[in-house]
C-alpha cells in the first residue's frame, strides 16, 4: 500500500530556481561515485567532495557520474555552476514531486523519470525519482537513496560486455532507462500474482481482508500508471530529438524502449480492468452469501407459519375444543404439525427453493 503525500508547500512564494529539497530524505549523507570507461579500459571510484569528478566530464571517455542523496543543495549547486545547467532544471531535481519528462537544453539533455520498488517487509510499492543529465560524453544521474536496478548496468561496464564500452554517452543513458523500465515488468508480474491470488479468494470465501487488498491493488496501480503514462511522452520526445547528442546508432534502441514502454501501459490498463471487476466480484459474492442466508431464515419461518398457527389455537384457553376431551389429543396435535412440516420441506425441495 502507498500513501500518498501533498506537495511540500516549502516552495510557495519562492523565486524560480531555488534549490530546496522537496520530498523525503532518504539517505543521511550524499554518496558519489564516477565510472569512467572506454572500449580499452574502466576505472571506478567514490569521491567525497563534487569538485574532483568534473575533470572526468572533458576526457575523451565516457564518465558516468552518480550522485545518491538529492537533499544536499551545495552538491546540486555546484553542479549546476560546473556544467553550466540552467537554474529551473535544478529545481527540478531536488523536487521529489516531478512528473516524467524530457527536456532538451542544446547542450545536454534532460530527463525525469520513476523508479520504482516492492518493499517485501512492510509488502508495498516505493517510489523514488531518478534524474538524468545526457552531456557530450557524460552521464550524470540523481537519486534519492543508495540501492537501485543499475547494477546489470555496472556489471556490463566493468566486464565489458555488450555494446556500452564501445558506444557513448547517449547508449548509457539509454541503458539506465532500460533498465528502470525493464523493472517494472519484474513489478508487474508480482502485480498479476497477487490478482489471481485474490480471485481465487473471491470465488471460495471472500473476507474483509480480500476488498482491502483489492483496493491497495487499486492504489498501486494508480501510481503506476502515473508514473508510465508521462513517460511515453518522455520516451517518445527523446527518439524524435534532432539533438548531436543522440548518437544515430542509438534511435532504435529507443524505439525498442518506446515499444517496452507501451506494453507496460497496456498490462496496467489491463490489471486496472480487472481489479475493477473484482470489486463487482466481492460486491456480488457477498450479496450473493447474504442470499443464501435470507433464503434460509425464510424458509424456516415459513415452516413455522402453520405450526404457530396450530399451537396459537391450542393455547386460547376455551373449555370447548373437541381435542382437550381426548386421551391422544396432546399428541395428535403434535404429529399434525410434524406432518405438515415435512409436506412443506418436500414441497420447497420439489420446487428446488432448497
Amino acid at each position: 500500500m502507498i500513501k500518498q503525500k501533498n506537495k511540500d508547500s516549502k516552495m510557495t512564494g519562492l523565486p524560480p530556481g531555488t534549490l530546496i529539497h522537496v520530498g523525503e530524505k532518504k539517505i543521511e549523507n550524499a554518496k558519489i561515485t564516477v565510472i569512467n570507461y572506454n572500449k580499452e579500459e574502466c576505472h571506478e571510484i567514490e569521491i567525497k567532495d563534487i569538485v574532483d569528478c568534473f575533470p572526468f566530464e572533458k576526457n575523451s571517455s565516457v564518465a558516468w557520474i552518480n550522485i545518491d542523496g538529492i537533499h544536499n543543495s551545495e552538491i546540486i549547486e555546484n553542479i549546476g555552476k560546473n556544467l553550466n545547467l540552467h537554474p529551473l532544471l535544478l529545481e527540478d531535481i531536488m523536487n521529489t514531486h516531478q512528473r516524467p519528462k524530457m527536456e532538451d537544453y542544446g547542450d545536454y539533455i534532460f530527463m525525469v523519470l520513476k523508479m520504482l520498488y516492492h518493499n517485501t517487509e512492510q509488502d508495498k510499492l516505493e517510489i523514488e525519482q531518478v534524474s538524468l543529465i545526457l552531456g557530450p560524453n557524460y552521464v550524470v544521474s540523481f537519486q534519492e537513496k543508495e540501492g537501485d536496478v543499475f547494477n546489470p548496468v555496472r556489471e556490463r561496464i566493468r566486464k565489458g560486455k555488450g555494446k556500452v564500452r564501445k558506444m557513448g554517452a547517449s547508449y548509457l543513458a539509454y541503458t539506465l532507462i532500460d533498465a528502470i523500465i525493464d523493472h517494472y515488468f519484474v513489478l508487474l508480474e508480482g502485480t498479476g500474482d497477487k490478482i489471481e491470488e485474490i480471485e481465487e479468494e473471491l470465488v471460495t470465501e471472500p473476507v474483509t481482508k480480500t476488498l482491502q487488498a483489492i483496493h491497495d491493488l487499486k492504489r498501486e496501480m494508480i501510481y503506476l500508471r502515473k508514473s508510465v503514462w508521462p513517460l511515453r511522452e518522455a520516451i517518445n520526445g527523446l527518439q524524435k530529438t534532432e539533438s548531436t547528442l543522440i548518437e544515430e546508432s542509438v534511435g532504435l534502441y529507443l524505439r525498442d524502449v518506446y515499444d517496452h514502454t507501451i506494453q507496460v501501459i497496456d498490462t496496467i490498463e489491463s490489471y486496472r480492468d480487472m481489479i475493477s471487476g473484482m470489486l463487482d466480484i466481492y460486491l456480488s459474492s457477498i450479496s450473493n452469501k447474504m442470499n443464501e442466508v435470507m433464503k434460509v431464515l425464510t424458509i424456516i419461518a415459513t415452516i413455522f407459519i402453520p405450526l404457530t398457527f396450530i399451537a396459537g389455537i391450542y393455547g386460547m384457553n376455551f373449555v370447548y375444543i373437541p381435542e382437550l376431551q381426548l386421551r391422544w389429543g396432546y399428541f395428535a396435535a403434535l404429529f399434525v404439525m410434524a406432518v405438515l412440516g415435512i409436506i412443506m420441506l418436500f414441497y420447497f425441495r420439489k420446487k428446488k427453493w432448497l
